[in-house]
């Protein structure tokens, strides 16, 4: 038997890849268990996972599951762009700045980045990269992809995208989306899935599982057929072709046919937001000198900066991540079994620091 080589009182807010499996993803692995199953797919878990996918994408989504984030988004970009093809993406992007050149040196795409103040295309911003069709020295602009939500905690709204949706349409390109934490998004707005992909004019999608308690997965979910091709070649050529495909398909099951994904997120999002008020109300008495918010709290992200020498000792006891060391700014992350003990300790460990700072 496994001993346990970690100790499961220590918490973080680095990532919400730190936490584990929701116990009831866990169960649902357990249950998929026993017996045989046909491979790479063509299980009964696989295909019932088409099901729960077309109640919430409508009935023209397929889903394809892979095995992480960066893979659906590679994978699913490959099949929507000819070899010659760009994709616009802000410069804060995940396909830009945290994948390290997967989408160029896998996919062999293009991308064209475009500065924002919030991790949020335009249109108008779009319109910076989106031109040189013909120009045969240019890699042809085809394909938008937006973050939801961001990688700056921000959302779109889904009036946002199906502006982007319609401007990207218009010019003959499509729009792809890097949904890793989408469930937090359409939590926050309390909006179904649909309302922010299929609705909105969303084309391809990577929906992410592993940051909403899942063990390992994500899923390419082609919207409109007419915007995706030869996915069923590219996963394996990408080697995201998982032979036990049921224990995939299993954990989207039990997140997606109830309200899990839902839950999952929400709570992830109550935490974000009792520490965003409990540093407000630091910022307000004076016992938070230094601290700024850099980014507003819309789903579970927290962006802020502090002094060098606090955050360094906040390290010793918390794990987080030096988002702009250049700007002392940092990132704050809840996730779905982060508790209000855990917040309220890190708060009382911050402002401690702070004040030591000061």
């Amino acid at each position: 038997m496994t001993s346990v080589l970690h100790d499961p009182r220590f918490r973080a807010f680095a990532s919400d890849n730190y936490a584990g499996i929701h116990p009831e993803v866990l169960a649902a692995i357990a249950d998929a268990n026993g017996g045989h199953q046909i491979a790479y797919g063509e299980d009964a878990y696989t295909e019932r996972l088409q099901e729960v996918v077309r109640d919430h994408f409508g009935a023209q989504a397929e889903a394809f599951p892979v095995f992480n984030g960066t893979g659906a988004n590679v994978t699913g970009l490959q099949s929507m762009l000819p070899r010659w093809g760009a994709v616009v993406a802000a410069a804060t992007a995940h396909i830009n700045t945290d994948e390290n050149g997967a989408p160029e040196r896998v996919g062999g795409l293009k991308i064209l980045t475009v500065e924002t103040t919030d991790g949020k295309l335009t249109p108008e911003l779009v319109d910076r990269q989106a031109w040189g069709w013909g120009d045969e020295h240019r890699a042809q602009p085809l394909v938008v992809s937006i973050t939801q939500s961001t990688e700056l905690g921000t959302i779109y709204t889904p009036e946002e995208i199906r502006a982007l949706a319609d401007h990207a349409h218009e010019r003959g390109m499509r729009l792809h989306m890097d949904g890793s934490r989408l469930s937090n998004a359409a939590a926050s707005l309390g909006v179904p899935l649909s309302a922010i992909t299929t609705d909105a004019g969303v084309d391809v999608l990577s929906f992410g599982g592993t940051k909403n308690g899942l063990l390992l997965g994500e899923l390419i979910v082609v919207l409109d057929p007419a915007a995706s091709d030869g996915l069923v070649f590219l996963r394996k050529v990408n080697m995201q072709l998982a032979s036990k495909m049921r224990f995939l398909s299993a954990q989207f099951i039990e997140l997606l046919s109830g309200d899990l994904w839902k839950r999952s997120a929400e709570h992830a999002n109550a935490m974000a937001a009792r520490l965003r008020s409990g540093l407000e109300a630091a910022i307000a008495d004076g016992s938070a000198p230094g601290l700024r918010f850099t980014q507003a709290t819309q789903a579970n992200a927290i962006f802020a900066t502090l002094p060098a020498d606090a955050a360094a000792r906040l390290h010793e006891s918390f794990r987080f991540y030096d988002w702009d060391a250049a700007r002392g700014e940092v990132r704050w992350m809840c996730s779905w079994d982060t508790t209000e003990e855990d917040v309220d300790a890190f708060v009382d460990g911050i402002r401690a620091e702070l004040a030591a700072s000061a």
